[in-house]
C-alpha cells in the first residue's frame, strides 16, 4: 500500500483515479491544482504523485519542477488528456517532455483502470518504494 497524491483539475477524473487506487489498496489524497499539491507535499509524506499536465494556475510541469526541488525522492507520474491538434503545426509531446524533465513515467488519458494500477506499481517499483502489491481483482472500477 502506498500513500499517493492525485492532482487533477477535473473533479470527475480526480475522484475516478482516487477510487481505482483505493480499491487497489492504496491511501489516496487529492488536490485540484499545482499550488495545492505543492502545499500538501510540504506538509505530508507521499510515495507517489500523479500529476495532470494541463491545469489552471500552476500547471503540472511547473508543479513537478517545484515538487522535485523540495522532495526529489518522490516519483511523479504525469497524465494528460490533451487532444491532438488538427492543425498542420503539431503540438509538442508534453508527456514525453515531462519524462525528460523528471517524471518517472507518463500515462495518456483516457486510460483503463488496470493500466493505471499497473503504471502506479511500476512507478513505485522503479523508484525503489517498498509497498504492498495491489489486491487481486483491483483492475475493476469500484461501484459508487
Amino acid at each position: 500500500m502506498a500513500n499517493i497524491l492525485v492532482v487533477d483539475d477535473d473533479p470527475v477524473m480526480r475522484l475516478t483515479i482516487q477510487r481505482v487506487l483505493e480499491h487497489a489498496g492504496h491511501v489516496v489524497a487529492t488536490a485540484a491544482e499545482g499550488g495545492e499539491a505543492l502545499a500538501r507535499v510540504e506538509r505530508e509524506r507521499f510515495d507517489l504523485v500523479i500529476l495532470d499536465i494541463f491545469m489552471p494556475g500552476m500547471d503540472g510541469l511547473e508543479a513537478m519542477r517545484m515538487i522535485l526541488r523540495r522532495a526529489p525522492d518522490i516519483p511523479i507520474l504525469m497524465t494528460s488528456g490533451r487532444p491532438h491538434s488538427s492543425i498542420s503545426i503539431p503540438e509538442p509531446d508534453y508527456l514525453t517532455m515531462a519524462t525528460k524533465l523528471g517524471a518517472v513515467s507518463a500515462l495518456p488519458k483516457p486510460f483503463k483502470p488496470a493500466a493505471l494500477v499497473t503504471m502506479v506499481s511500476d512507478c513505485l517499483a522503479s523508484a525503489g518504494k517498498q509497498v504492498d502489491r495491489p489486491r487481486p481483482g483491483s483492475d475493476a472500477v469500484p461501484n459508487s
